[in-house]
């Protein structure tokens, strides 16, 4: 595979006539925001030990560990995109992929997490309503949140579903 990559670099394979490629420019723009990630994460991270309050901590680390994952999902797409672009596949890429193995053992379960998350949406909704006026609003704020994530959840589960059905 390097031979290629070496063949984009001899021939310019990847530029357009008017500058960098579509993939190219994206890729840019991902890496400029892997970097923008992590200096916000480190200002929280700063932040965060300066804080003596019990509550105020816990929020913060909550956004804290929200930002982690949000600078590893960018770090995978900046690596899929540059194995992309190199026909290589990098450590840390979302390329490949091997759901034929995967289907049998994971397709069973799928079902039963989704249904999981969605019962866990239902009582989440519920707590919400139940304890809207708790704490000044903040366990809605936290409730809400975590609603928000299995709907995540259910969205990344039909996602591997399908993938799971195409394999």
């Amino acid at each position: 595979m390097e031979e290629f990559a070496d063949i984009n670099a001899i021939f310019d394979m990847t530029r357009s006539p008017e500058g960098p490629s579509p993939v190219e420019r994206l890729l840019n723009e991902f890496e400029a925001h892997e970097s923008k990630e992590e200096k916000a994460l480190e200002f929280y991270r700063k932040t965060l030990e300066q804080l003596p309050d019990p509550l105020t901590r816990f929020l913060m680390q909550l956004i804290v560990s929200d930002e982690e994952k949000h600078r590893a999902v960018i770090h995978a797409m900046v690596a899929t995109l540059k194995g992309s672009l190199t026909w290589t596949k990098p450590a840390g890429s979302l390329e490949g992929g091997d759901w034929a193995s995967m289907n049998g053992r994971l397709r069973g379960v799928t079902d039963e997490f989704i249904r999981l998350e969605k019962d866990g949406i239902r009582e989440y909704r519920t707590l919400a309503k139940e304890s809207t006026g708790y704490y000044h609003g903040l366990f809605k704020i936290l409730l809400d949140s975590m609603i928000r994530d299995s709907e995540k959840h259910v969205e990344l589960l039909e996602f591997l579903k399908g993938n799971l059905k195409a394999a």
